[in-house]
């Protein structure tokens, strides 16, 4: 009777116990769904009145779904038009610079419902032979959006490549340009860093950094290789303020986007005249990895790839403290230009 009255209580145990599980997973389905079918958040500013002007949220399984379908261009183009989705071209570019951070500016606003990014680099306006396919080539690079989104894509290159400036104010003479800096000297080493890594993957040998960085002739920061040019920035921006005013321009602080993310967010979001939406709850520490990644709702968290903050070789003191003294008067200049401060040596 006993063990009538266990085996009993166990099949009751066991079918509460698959209830409790199919409501959980129910109730994960139906914040999906609801997600779904509440895809409007108002967006003020720019994209118009309050009220009369509406963006769809991005949703888990939209964003997963159609519009990857749409990427793979697998959809019809009766798809596209009952969906309203459209490719345009960028209502902001960041600029750059290499190392700075951008890809990690990229998809942390991509958390934002009203900003769709470029996926991939398009180097449009840096490559001569991508530059003359056209515009229209370069329209179809970008993701379907809604109308009232912003498309924002990335190239670092764009900031110290010469024709760039001129190519893309004929474009665009208003578009709003963001350029993420480091600490001038950890951005050279970590862009040295990048090209050590890759050399060692194909089993090639490379030269020590401050074989690069000093000039042995004169003892001086060699200013011809590519890491330390980049780190001028000052030299590389007055080439832009011939096209664009200052004010088209938001500076975002690299070094603190790693350690601090929002107040960085919220301050483009602001530039972008975007309604504030991204919240600390999007972003979460990663001890494991030792930086921020991204949740965009309760299934779905992205952080970036496992390449992301690579450890920097060791560089002799006495090189770190040349090239600081010879970017302070660069950064200096680039301080007063900008009218942002950083505590950079």
């Amino acid at each position: 009777m006993l063990f009538k009255q266990q085996a009993l209580l166990r099949q009751k145990l066991f079918v509460l116990g698959s209830l409790a599980i199919g409501s959980l997973l129910y109730l994960v389905a139906r914040v999906g769904s609801l997600d779904r079918l509440q895809p409007l958040c108002p967006i003020d500013g720019r994209f118009g009145p309050r009220g009369q002007e509406e963006i769809p949220l991005r949703a888990l399984q939209f964003k997963r779904g159609l519009l990857h379908e749409f990427r793979k261009g697998n959809a019809t183009k009766e798809q596209i038009r009952l969906h309203n989705l459209v490719q345009q071209l960028p209502k902001a570019i960041i600029i750059g610079v290499r190392k700075g951070g951008t890809r990690a500016l990229l998809e942390m606003l991509n958390l934002h419902p009203a900003v769709v990014k470029a996926s991939q680099e398009i180097h449009f306006f840096d490559n001569d032979e991508n530059y003359a396919r056209g515009i229209e080539w370069y329209r179809k690079k970008m993701p379907f959006s809604y109308p009232h989104q912003i498309t924002i894509e990335k190239s670092p290159a764009y900031f110290i490549t010469e024709e760039v400036p001129e190519r893309i104010y004929k474009m665009n003479s208003s578009i709003k340009l963001l350029i993420i800096v480091r600490e001038p000297t950890t951005r050279a080493i970590s862009d040295y860093t990048q090209v050590l890594e890759g050399k060692e993957r194909k089993n090639k040998t490379y030269y020590k950094f401050e074989k690069l960085a000093i000039d042995p002739n004169t003892c001086e920061v060699n200013t011809k290789y590519k890491a330390v040019r980049t780190s001028i920035y000052t030299k590389h921006l007055e080439r832009w303020l011939k096209y664009f005013p200052i004010e088209q321009f938001h500076i975002v602080d690299g070094d603190r986007l790693i350690t601090e993310p929002l107040p960085e967010l919220q301050l483009v979001e602001k530039f972008l005249n975007l309604p504030p939406r991204i919240s600390q709850y999007n972003l979460y520490f990663n001890a494991t990895r030792g930086f921020y990644c991204l949740r965009f709702n309760i299934v779905f968290n992205k952080c970036l790839a496992g390449s992301k903050g690579r450890i920097h070789p060791e560089v002799d003191t006495s090189v770190i403290t040349k090239l600081r003294k010879f970017f302070h008067p660069f950064n200096q200049k680039f301080y007063q230009i900008t009218g942002r401060t950083f505590n950079w040596p």
